[in-house]
């Protein structure tokens, strides 16, 4: 069975999750750290884990879990690159799928940004999700848990 795993700390789509897996009769984990609260949904396929404060704690959680049937939205590419490695499905907030082909060059441009930031240079935040963006997510989840499904 497909389940969906939200990074969920800083998710700005999971009402978007929340409507597809209600809609495909999907499980939904949201997991965080408690950061940011998140209220729960009072949808009974939707469980709220609050894991430890620690860096990567949520996404150890999610890792551990992930299977080749289960897609995981996230913007955080190592996690993205985890759930990959457990042949498992990964998505982007702005509709970006994470595959094999393109995570490497995805984890080294994160490098590259975290090096420059270091040195001081101003690199900018991610962009405004937009309509656009949302439209290609809704668009990318429907396909990726097609494809989990059918395994």
């Amino acid at each position: 069975m497909t389940i969906l795993y939200i990074d969920g700390d800083a998710c700005p789509v999971r009402d978007e999750v929340y409507r597809v897996a209600d809609r495909l009769g999907l499980a939904v984990f949201v997991v965080a750290n408690g950061s940011r609260p998140i209220r729960p949904t009072g949808r009974p396929n939707v469980t709220m884990i609050t894991v430890e404060a620690g860096a990567d704690v949520a996404d150890d959680w999610i890792a551990e879990r992930m299977t080749k049937a289960d897609v995981c939205i996230t913007s955080d590419i190592p996690l993205a690159s985890r759930c990959l490695g457990k042949s498992g499905r990964a998505l982007a907030p702005n509709g970006k799928v994470w595959t094999p082909d393109n995570i490497g060059n995805a984890l080294a441009g994160r490098e590259v940004g975290r090096y420059l930031r270091e040195m001081g240079v101003a690199t900018g935040g991610p962009a405004t999700l937009t309509k656009q963006h949302r439209s290609r997510f809704l668009s990318e989840l429907d396909t990726l848990v097609r494809a989990a499904q059918r395994g």
